[in-house]
C-alpha cells in the first residue's frame, strides 16, 4: 500500500527525506526518518486528514500542514497555532505518536518534561478510540489501533468487554485476540467471539463467491476426458475444437432468386464437421474429485495468515467436490478438520505463538494422503523450522514424487513482503515447490492452477526463490 505525503508539491523535507515513504506492511508502524517518530505521525495524517491543495497554496495553509505533520514537540518554528477540529485531530495523533509514544502507559519523554500517551486508563482509551473514528476513515483507524496496541502496551485492555465493543475490528485485531485467548476471562470471551465472527463474515462475503467460481471451473476442467460417452459429450466445445475439420457438402440446385441473394442460382451451402477429437466430462460423481490439505503454521508472526486460511478452509470444505483437511501446528500438530463448518471455532482452536516443527506437521499430513495424484497440499509458513530440516525436505520431495501438488505460501495476507527463511525457501524451490507470498485475492487462482496442475501464478516470480 502506498501512502501519499501531506506536504504540497513545493514543500521539502528539512530532514532530507520525503515524508511520503511507504511501509511494506501498509502501516505507519516502524517507519522512521531524521525526525524520529514524525514519519509514523506523517503517514497517519496523510491517510486521514490531508486537504486538497495546489502548488501555489497560501503560506498559512502550508504552515498548517507542516504543523500537523511535525506535531507540537517539533513544530515550534512554524509559529502555527491549531484550533477547532485541527486541534482535536492533533491531540489524537499526539496521544499515540507524540512525546510519550513508544513508552509504556504512564511513561513520559523525560528530558522535555512533556508526557503524552493514552495511559493505562480504559476510559481515556475509549475516548481516544471515539475521537479517531470521528476524525479519520476506517482504514486509518485500524492502523492507529494496531500501533496503539504495539507501541503503548494496550493489549491487556482488550480483555475488557467494553474495550472490545469500542474498537474497529480487522484481521490484525483478530490475531491479537487469538493470542490473548488463553488469558481472556469468561466475561470477555463471548464479546471476543462476536468481534471475530463479524470479521470472519465480512471476509467470507468478500472471498467466497470468487473462490467457488475459480475452483468449480478448475474442477470441471480437471475432470475432462478425451473419450466421453455419447451422452457426456460437450457439443459446444467439441464443435469449436473441430472447426478446422469443416467439409462443405454440395446441395441441390436452387431456382434463380430462391435463397440466393445474387439471384443467379447455384448450390445451397452445406457442410459437416468431422469430430477428430471429442470433448466431454465423466459422469457426475458424489465422491470428491480432489483432496486439499491446508497445513498452517500458527506461530505468532503468522496471525493474519491463520485468519485468512481458516476462512478459505471453511469455504473449501463447503464444496462437495473437494475433501478438505485443516491442520495447524507449532511444535505440536492439531487437526481441526471437524470444526471447518465454523471458521470462528477453528480460530479459537488455534494457539498463536510457540515454536515451529514443520517436519512433524508434514509427516502428519503425509500420513493422511490416500490419493496422491488427486491431492493438493498447501503449506502456509514462514519456514523458520525448529525441527529436522533435511527430513522436512525429504518429505516434500517424497510427496511430489508420488504425484501430490505441493504449494508453499510464505504468507496469506495483504501485509506485503514477509519475513521468512530464505535458505529453506530456496531448497523448496529446487524441489519444484517454489515458496512465495500470496494475497487473499490471488489465492483462488493459485488453488485453481494447483488443481489443474498448471504453473502457479507466482507474483514477482523473478524474486521468489
Amino acid at each position: 500500500m502506498t501512502t501519499t505525503t501531506t506536504t504540497d508539491p513545493g514543500a521539502t523535507d528539512p530532514g532530507g527525506s520525503a515524508h511520503g515513504a511507504t511501509d511494506p506492511g501498509g502501516s505507519a508502524h516502524g517507519a522512521t526518518d531524521p525526525t524520529g517518530e514524525t514519519m509514523e505521525r506523517t503517514t497517519a495524517q496523510a491517510r486521514g486528514t490531508a486537504r486538497p491543495t495546489s502548488p501555489h497554496a497560501p503560506d498559512a495553509e502550508r504552515l498548517r500542514r507542516w504543523r500537523m505533520v511535525l506535531g507540537a514537540d517539533s513544530a515550534d518554528s512554524t509559529g502555527r497555532t491549531l484550533t477547532g477540529q485541527d486541534a482535536a485531530m492533533d491531540g489524537a495523533l499526539d496521544a499515540l505518536y507524540g512525546g510519550g509514544a513508544g513508552k509504556k502507559p504512564g511513561g513520559g519523554r523525560g528530558a522535555g518534561g512533556r508526557s503524552a500517551g493514552l495511559g493505562a486508563s480504559a476510559p481515556s482509551v475509549a475516548r481516544w478510540l471515539g475521537d479517531i473514528r470521528t476524525y479519520f476513515p476506517s482504514s486509518v483507524v485500524q492502523v492507529m489501533q494496531r500501533d496503539a496496541i504495539d507501541r503503548l502496551g494496550l493489549a491487556a485492555l482488550l480483555l475488557e468487554p467494553e474495550m472490545l465493543e469500542a474498537v474497529d475490528a480487522d484481521v490484525h485485531l483478530v490475531g491479537t485476540l487469538l493470542s490473548l485467548n488463553k488469558a481472556m476471562p469468561e466475561t470477555t470471551k463471548e464479546t471476543a467471539r462476536a468481534v471475530v465472527r463479524k470479521v470472519v463474515e465480512d471476509l467470507e462475503k468478500r472471498l467466497e463467491s470468487r473462490t467457488r467460481a475459480a475452483l468449480a471451473g478448475a474442477l470441471d476442467r480437471s475432470a475432462r476426458i478425451s473419450r466421453p460417452r455419447h451422452r457426456d459429450i460437450d457439443w459446444n466445445r467439441t464443435i469449436r475444437a473441430n472447426l478446422k475439420n469443416y467439409l462443405p457438402v454440395p446441395g441441390p440446385a436452387l431456382p434463380a432468386g430462391a435463397g440466393d441473394p445474387g439471384g443467379a442460382g447455384g448450390l445451397e451451402g452445406r457442410g459437416t464437421i468431422v469430430p477428430e477429437r471429442l470433448i466431454g466430462y465423466g459422469r457426475a460423481s458424489r465422491s470428491a474429485k480432489k483432496d486439499v490439505v491446508l497445513c498452517i503454521d500458527q506461530s505468532g508472526s503468522m496471525a493474519a495468515s491463520v485468519v485468512y486460511a481458516s476462512v478459505f478452509g471453511a469455504v473449501l470444505a463447503s464444496m462437495r467436490t473437494l475433501s478438505t483437511r485443516l491442520v495447524v501446528f507449532d511444535t505440536a500438530v492439531v487437526d481441526l478438520t471437524d470444526q471447518l463448518d465454523d471458521p470462528v471455532d477453528v480460530l479459537f482452536g488455534t494457539q498463536l505463538g510457540g515454536g515451529t516443527d514443520i517436519n512433524r506437521a508434514l509427516a502428519y499430513c503425509q500420513s493422511r494422503i490416500t490419493r496422491p495424484a488427486d491431492t493438493v497440499v498447501v503449506l502456509i509458513s514462514d519456514l523458520y523450522e525448529g525441527g529436522i530440516r533435511d527430513e522436512m525436505l525429504k518429505r516434500v520431495a517424497a510427496m511430489k514424487a508420488s504425484g501430490v501438488q505441493f504449494v508453499t505460501l510464505l504468507a496469506l495476507s495483504d501485509e506485503g513482503a514477509p519475513a521468512y527463511d530464505h535458505e529453506h525457501a530456496a531448497a523448496l524451490g529446487a524441489l519444484g515447490a517454489p515458496a512465495f507470498a500470496c494475497t487473499p485475492d490471488l489465492f483462488p487462482d493459485v488453488m485453481a492452477a494447483a488443481i489443474e496442475k498448471r504453473p502457479l501464478p507466482i507474483p514477482d516470480k523473478e524474486t521468489q526463490q
